[in-house]
This record gives structure tokens, C-alpha cells and sequence, in this order.
């Protein structure tokens, strides 16, 4: 037990507590539920002991869930707008907190390691002054080649795509997801490379003075350059935009994949899950 929780009642308060979430008064079961919440997350281990301890109990089990994930997404919800006011250069972090979402155990440390390893793969294909095209074709060398990963079409608008831990695991993923692939590599590599907020469509951009070009991750990292924006932007009947050539920030990435994250779950009927993230969502408006 935390020494904040210590503070304000002794485990066995607290359990006399959560025995009363099945209690037939709904006031008295309001008051428990929001004492509880007002605890914080620290509470939550206690929580899920409390949880196994009453197996026999599927009712009270019930409330403990409940009262779990709200506690989870309020938790999320804070780290989420710290993220955003005080740590949005960080994208990895970013990403490890929605893919929290749905897993909540998960340690950005395991993400980093993993990202670690696919840069060194990297590294040690490259040498010192290489021409940026060299530098691009390892990337897609290791990333597609070498470890397999590639664009999910077939589940395009999975979940499973905003969950960056899955799009490791699985090696597929979304425009955007498989674009913060590059992005995480490039930043540990010294690479100008950055997302692009394009309309239906997330690319990035190799932005180094004097030479400057797009790449498309969604399809194995191909080459492009402006006029082929200024045709996507004509082919799509959008006018064009300054913002449309540069890069985006961290904030607008995170935005984009809570966005797709939304239309995820309105797609397969999760419509309780669309309307958490969509409170997600409203941290960024």
C-alpha cells in the first residue's frame, strides 16, 4: 500500500470499503465508488487483489472492474495532457500512453528496447557522410526486408494499427503507425526525417537543407517528390495548403492516431471504446 493511501485509512478500512460496492443502497454505493476514485490509481492494486479474493462474488467482481478501468482512464487522461503541455517532443511516449489505452501493464521501456534493436540493425549498414538515398534504402532494407514488416491492408482500419506495441509485435500497420517506425529510428539515427499530415494519407519527409524529398512507408517507403503532393492534392479535389509539404508536430501525430483509434472502434461497434477515446481526443482540441 502507498504511503498516500497509508494516510488516509489502514488496508482494512479500505477493504470494509470495497465490500460495500454490492451494498442494495445506491447512495451508499455512490459515495464508496467516489471515495474510492478519489484515492487515485495507487488504489488500484489493492483493487484487483480484491478482485481474485471475491471469485464467488461476480457482482461485486463487476464493481471492481468498473471502478478499475475508470480509474485507468482517468489516469490516462492526466498523463495524456501532461504529454501534451510538457513532454510532447517525446513521440514514443505519445504512443506508449494510447497503446496503454488498451494494454495498461505495458513499460515504455519494453517499446524503446525494441526500437533500440531495429536501430542497430541499421547502424551498422551505414557509415559516416552517406548520401541520404543510401540512408533511406537501409531503412527500407531492415524495416521491410530484413523484418518483414508491412502495410496493413487488409485490416486497414484495425485497433491494432494505434497500438504501437501490436504494430512491433505483429510488424503491420497503418500509414501512420508504420510512418512513427521511421520517425523513432531517424531520431536515434540523426535523420531529418518527420510525418507529413497529409489528407487520407500520412507520409513523411526527409527535410535536410538543399535536399528534400517524401517518402511513403505505407508503400515500402518509396521515394516521391512536391509535384506528386501537388497531384495527390488535385487527384483528391483538395486545394493546396502550406501544410500539406511540411512537417507536422508530435501533438498532430498523436491527434491523427487517437482519430483513427476513434473510427477503429465506430467501425466493429464499439461504441463505448469510440467514446473514451473520444474524450482522448478532446485533451487535443
Amino acid at each position: 500500500m502507498t504511503k498516500k493511501i497509508a494516510k488516509i485509512m489502514n488496508r482494512e478500512d479500505l477493504k470494509a470499503m470495497i465490500s460495500l460496492l454490492d451494498d442494495s443502497d445506491v447512495e451508499v454505493v455512490n459515495i464508496v465508488e467516489n471515495n474510492i476514485k478519489n484515492l487515485g490509481h495507487e488504489v488500484i492494486p489493492i483493487l484487483e487483489k480484491e478482485w481474485e479474493r471475491n471469485g464467488l462474488n461476480p457482482v461485486l467482481q463487476k464493481k471492481i472492474e468498473d471502478l478499475v478501468h475508470d480509474l485507468h482512464l482517468s489516469n490516462l487522461s492526466a498523463d495524456l495532457e501532461s504529454w501534451k503541455n510538457n513532454n510532447h517532443t517525446d513521440l514514443m511516449t505519445g504512443l506508449w500512453l494510447i497503446a496503454k489505452y488498451q494494454y495498461p501493464d505495458l513499460k515504455v521501456e519494453t517499446l524503446n528496447q525494441e526500437i533500440k534493436n531495429i536501430q542497430m540493425k541499421v547502424w551498422v549498414n551505414t557509415h559516416e557522410k552517406m548520401h541520404p538515398n543510401d540512408m533511406v534504402k537501409i531503412l527500407n532494407e531492415v524495416i521491410f526486408e530484413q523484418l518483414k514488416f508491412e502495410p496493413n491492408i487488409k485490416n486497414f482500419h484495425s485497433p491494432s494499427n494505434s497500438m504501437f506495441n501490436l504494430v512491433l509485435s505483429q510488424k503491420k500497420g497503418n500509414p501512420v503507425a508504420l510512418s512513427c517506425l521511421f520517425i523513432l529510428l531517424a531520431q536515434r539515427l540523426d535523420l531529418p526525417i518527420y510525418g507529413v499530415n497529409l489528407p487520407n494519407l500520412f507520409v513523411l519527409i526527409f527535410d535536410y537543407p538543399g535536399y528534400r524529398f517524401y517518402l511513403n512507408p505505407f508503400n515500402r517507403g518509396q521515394v516521391f517528390l512536391e509535384k506528386d503532393i501537388d497531384d495527390y492534392l488535385k487527384q483528391m479535389n483538395i486545394e493546396p495548403n502550406e501544410k500539406y509539404y511540411k512537417s507536422c508536430s508530435n501533438i498532430e501525430i498523436i491527434k491523427r492516431i487517437l482519430t483513427n483509434l476513434s473510427f477503429a472502434y465506430q467501425k466493429i461497434g464499439e461504441e463505448d471504446k469510440q467514446n473514451e477515446v473520444n474524450q482522448f481526443l478532446k485533451i487535443f482540441d
